[in-house]
């Protein structure tokens, strides 16, 4: 019923349109709407014949709504119209799109209310989580041109991620979607401590002399944030980096680092973090790592929590080999000995649930 309901509705538009004359945008916004809705390619055709244009319909036009799916029968009524609307004028140019008014920044008293309600949210960010388990799915890219350019995963790796009186337990339960006994720390590759909650907590920290600086308004997640940078000095970092070369060898850094923060202005509470390692030593075989870690909101019991959703971790070695580990934090649940989970490996989270938007 609410097809036939579309499709009437559309049939009066064919004839209410059709009662006046129509510009060329007029015209395209008409057919790009029956090209959306699957319309009869004959049932438009016939609708074209009836129609008086204003202004001058070009081949470019007509070339570009084909392209877009529609019908060969309106593409010949097209033409035939474009031919018969060779003496009217050029169609105006669409009106440039309108320039959003720019929000000024906020005053620097704000700003300090905000960086101060942040660092408190921060500093017992950890304290305030309950006891929960939660499936970490871990897909791992590896690009050997040094240029970024991913393809199909190297391997997906699943574990069961428990969080218990503060502190974390991993369990690797498959690799490529195979069973296997496999510890988290035999995993090798690159990896970073403080993905969970360190990370946050060591930033806002006054003992790490975080300096801040406003950077813009954003919007995440349909939401306006906050977007601060920040700088932390190597000599205040306990941000450690860990290269695994083999399954008993690896080698370790804790370089300062630099990034954005950006906090949410309705909670002041940090939903996104990015990271950028400064001066990793000559000697340490990874030569750059960048990480973003995306928080949002997830309900545990009766209760929201601010709880890690992604985290991308990029490196590039002394070879310029790049790899890429996406991580995402799915189906949170709470801590028990009743507590299920389903181990299946869930479809990656869109991008714009993980990217500022306009």
């Amino acid at each position: 019923m609410r097809i036939r309901v579309v499709l009437l509705v559309f049939a009066l538009t064919f004839i209410s349109t059709a009662q006046g004359p129509m510009s060329v945008a007029q015209l395209t916004t008409f057919l790009r709407s029956s090209i959306k809705l699957k319309q009869d390619d004959k049932s438009v055709a016939e609708y074209l014949k009836r129609v008086h244009l204003t202004e001058r319909l070009d081949a470019r036009m007509i070339e570009e709504l084909q392209g877009q799916g529609l019908g060969p029968k309106a593409v010949q009524a097209l033409r035939d119209l474009s031919a018969t609307s060779g003496s009217l004028p050029m169609a105006r140019p669409p009106a440039p799109a309108p320039v959003p008014a720019e929000i000024p920044p906020p005053s620097v008293d704000e700003q300090k209310r905000v960086l101060g309600a942040a660092t408190e949210h921060a500093l017992t960010y950890l304290k305030s989580l309950p006891d929960f388990i939660c499936t970490q799915v871990t897909r791992r890219y590896v690009d050997f041109t040094g240029r970024e350019s991913w393809g199909q995963a190297q391997d997906t790796i699943l574990e069961r991620l428990s969080y218990f009186e503060g502190h974390e337990d991993y369990k690797v339960v498959t690799v490529n979607n195979r069973p296997t006994d496999l510890s988290h720390d035999k995993l090798g590759g690159t990896t970073s401590s403080g993905e969970f909650g360190s990370i946050l907590k060591e930033i806002f920290n006054p003992a790490t002399e975080t300096v801040f600086d406003w950077s813009h308004w954003a919007t995440l997640r349909a939401k306006r944030m906050y977007a601060f940078t920040y700088r932390v000095p190597q000599s205040h970092s306990s941000y450690r980096i860990t290269h695994f070369e083999s399954a008993t060898s690896s080698q370790s850094a804790v370089p300062g680092y630099h990034g954005q923060v950006y906090v949410e202005k309705e909670s002041l509470r940090v939903m996104k973090i990015t990271l950028i390692a400064d001066e990793l030593p000559p000697t340490f075989p990874i030569r750059q790592v960048n990480l973003s870690l995306n928080y949002d909101y997830t309900k545990i019991g009766d209760t929201d929590y601010v709880l890690p959703l992604q985290a991308e971790l990029r490196s590039r070695d002394d070879r310029r080999v790049v790899v890429k580990n996406d991580v995402e934090f799915r189906l949170y649940r709470k801590f028990g000995a009743d507590a299920s989970i389903k181990f299946d490996t869930p479809d990656p989270l869109p991008d714009e649930k993980l990217k500022e938007q306009k």
